[in-house]
């Protein structure tokens, strides 16, 4: 049937770029070396030393995961190609749609896969957390904050990833004034990493009478979530600790009581907070794992080489800073400043569909053109 030849052209084109991300992997040394470290930890005194031998089974455990990228590709793909041979043979139509689908879903999966091969940084593999400022402009900035919340928090659900308020202060009269969540899944700060900084939004405002157009900020901050065994050195007389009470979105988990922790790094001038737990205690230990977090990610952003280089200078929320434009009015566009990749389907990259942006950004930054 000519349709299902079509489609297996289609699949088979597929063939040479599974391969390629194969070379890219270095999948033959991944193997090599994951074969030399089962073989280590077959040793009889392997666990004798305990920090030594918890090392190289995370090692193991990320050899597995890296070469899994290749093996679960490569497999869906020879499953496909016999399913479109099979059906062709029995001209069965029935399940054309299925399997064209399921063509589709493999070339997302591939190019996807591709592009994780760019994240090398360290804490790439790692959760984000995400924070939301609300910039210059009241109500307006406000409720501009809560619609890229909603952005990412649906990106997040397109991805299968998971989410966590951590602290939430609502507007004064709509939106947020500033949001923390933890986005929790495979290489989530890798991807989300291109998109921190100041966010323009530019539309007729719902709350003008007037209908007049207006330009509006946001700011969003993207730190990976460090693990406990990365050490990162904070001094007690470094930290303004200061309590309040629980508040906005969270529902029940939200303690009302004063119980929720905002923590300012004296140095650096870094401030963080946590609500969302049910207990001051366990608000502080989210808050200084947040902390831990920010230092780490601007160590490692700026090329420092130790934590007390930070000098925590951070951009304006304002005009001439942003990397994003987001248009409403008097045409649909939104425009990455950096990569000139720009998208006219606003209502579906508010709905989380910046897959496009964070692509072109990573492609750009491995060729050395950012």
């Amino acid at each position: 049937m000519l349709q299902y030849e079509e489609l297996r052209l289609e699949l088979t084109a597929l063939r040479p770029q599974i391969d390629d991300l194969a070379d890219a992997l270095g999948l033959e040394k991944l193997k090599l070396e994951l074969s030399e470290l089962e073989q280590k930890s077959l040793d009889a005194n392997f666990w004798s030393d305990i920090e030594n031998s918890s090392k190289v089974m995370q090692k193991i455990g990320k050899l597995k995961d890296s070469i899994a990228i290749y093996t679960e590709l490569d497999s869906s793909y020879n499953d496909l190609l016999l399913l479109i041979e099979m059906a062709n043979e029995d001209e069965d139509d029935s399940v054309y749609d299925e399997l064209f689908q399921s063509v589709k879903n493999l070339e997302n999966e591939l190019e996807t896969k591709k592009l994780a091969t760019l994240l090398t940084g360290e804490y790439d593999p790692n959760n984000a957390i995400l924070t939301f400022h609300a910039g210059a402009g009241g109500t307006e900035a406000q409720d501009w904050a809560q619609m890229l919340y909603r952005m990412y928090t649906r990106w997040a659900e397109r991805h299968n990833f998971k989410y966590k308020i951590l602290d939430y202060l609502d507007g004064d009269e709509a939106g947020i004034k500033a949001a923390s969540i933890i986005i929790e899944g495979k290489n989530a700060y890798g991807f989300l990493k291109s998109e921190a900084g100041v966010h323009r939004l530019v539309r007729i405002s719902p709350f003008d009478a007037s209908g007049r157009r207006h330009t509006s900020f946001a700011s969003l901050e993207v730190m990976p979530e460090i693990n406990d065994d990365v050490e990162i050195q904070i001094k007690d007389e470094d930290l303004k600790v200061d309590t309040y009470r629980s508040s906005g979105a969270g529902g029940q988990h939200v303690n009302k009581t004063e119980s929720a922790i905002r923590i300012t790094h004296i140095p650096t001038g870094i401030v963080v907070a946590c609500q969302n737990e049910r207990s001051q205690y366990q608000n502080r230990d989210v808050a200084m794992k947040m902390l831990r977090s920010k230092l780490a990610e601007i160590k490692e952003r700026e090329h420092l080489e130790k934590i007390e280089d930070i000098k925590g200078v951070q951009k304006e929320i304002a005009w001439g800073s942003q990397i994003r434009s987001y248009v409403f009015m008097p045409y649909t566009l939104v425009k990455d400043h950096r990569t000139d990749y720009e998208s006219g389907n606003i209502g579906a990259v508010m709905d989380g569909e910046i897959d496009g942006f964070i692509n072109a950004y990573l492609k750009a930054k491995s060729l050395g053109q950012i």
